[in-house]
């Protein structure tokens, strides 16, 4: 709840919420155009391609330029939702695309960053709905560089803060489709797992590291409650399971993800108000015993593994080797601190 002396959580976002339920945006991020001419000397090649023309969906594909010398080996695909809160930003966005860009470098993988619809005015899960669809595009590889020089069976689920929570959900998803007879919808993609940076949970209650750091400059814990809010189906609190992992029936999905062999990543940071509730997804992960690696730098604020480029290295770093085919073998390790 928004209290007197706390930041205007409005201000802070730089929305100004509008009579019909929509919001304007007053935030002025500079877009990054793709740039796909092998001729520029760039490190990673980018284009984007529609997935849903009448909803505005599309993707923005990021191409190691050595794949395009080297038709031999085919790369790892990460499919990447960008954060926002669910309301803010888009795959274009500068610092999106710039740490899509040095994903693709740094772990030698093709990128596809989902540009999904936002809040308010498309509410959740209408940005689950967009990312399951683009999983189902994907399969038709729908674009040279994917049928070219993209590996379909090792592809990874990833997303940072609100995209991680999308791509938490879609992967469940995607799960529960395979969970009656066994049988793959998304054929030749074959997911291997999920990697949640700073993923963006919560639940009514505050949990220690909200009520620690509730006067945090960069996402507040009654910023958070603002974002919610706007983004949860109309009538709902946090204790919805798109808010908390505990809720509805995600945990016994999550049973499914174990059979099905996938392998799960949260990394955060300690300074992130939100840190306890990631922590809590992953052991709610590792109870259902799914294999799960976490990273928790002691330091860094909410967004710091988009923005700051130590601890997106740090990231990157874990990446890599976390896709690397064959897989490291991972035996439901528990929730720990590696920083």
């Amino acid at each position: 709840m928004f209290v007197s002396g706390q930041v205007d959580p409005f201000h802070h976002l730089k929305i100004l919420p509008n009579s019909d339920g929509t919001i304007t945006r007053l935030r002025a991020d500079p877009h990054t155009h793709p740039t796909f001419d092998p001729t520029l000397p760039i490190p990673v090649l980018t284009q984007d391609t529609t997935i849903n023309q009448s909803n505005k969906t599309f993707a923005r594909i990021f191409l190691p330029r050595p794949a395009l010398h080297n038709s031999s080996t085919n790369l790892p695909l990460i499919v990447f939702f960008h954060g926002g809160g669910f309301i803010l930003f888009s795959a274009a966005t500068h610092f999106f695309h710039d740490a899509c860009v040095n994903l693709a470098k740094d772990t030698n993988s093709i990128v596809v960053s989902v540009d999904y619809r936002l809040a308010p005015e498309h509410r959740l899960p209408t940005a689950y709905d967009d990312a399951v669809e683009a999983l189902h595009w994907l399969k038709s590889k729908p674009h040279d560089w994917l049928r070219n020089h993209a590996d379909y069976s090792n592809c990874y689920l990833m997303g940072s803060s609100a995209g991680a929570n999308i791509a938490y959900h879609a992967a469940l998803r995607v799960a529960a489709e395979t969970s009656s007879d066994g049988i793959n919808y998304l054929e030749p993609l074959k997911i291997r797992g999920m990697i949640l940076s700073q993923p963006f949970f919560g639940a009514t209650e505050r949990v220690p590291s909200e009520m620690r750091l509730a006067e945090d400059p960069v996402l507040a814990p009654h910023v958070c409650d603002v974002l919610w809010d706007l983004s949860l189906p109309v009538g709902v609190d946090r204790e919805h399971e798109y808010c908390n992992p505990r809720g509805g029936n995600g945990g016994v999905i999550l049973e499914r993800v174990r059979e099905l062999g996938w392998r799960v990543l949260v990394s955060g940071c300690q300074d992130d108000p939100l840190v306890d509730h990631q922590i809590g997804l992953a052991t709610l992960v590792a109870e259902k015993g799914v294999p799960v690696l976490t990273n928790f730098s002691l330091t860094g604020s909410h967004g710091a593994e988009v923005r700051d480029p130590l601890h997106q290295n740090r990231l990157h770093h874990l990446v890599k080797h976390f896709i690397a085919p064959p897989p490291p073998s991972i035996h439901n390790l528990s929730p720990q601190n590696s920083a």
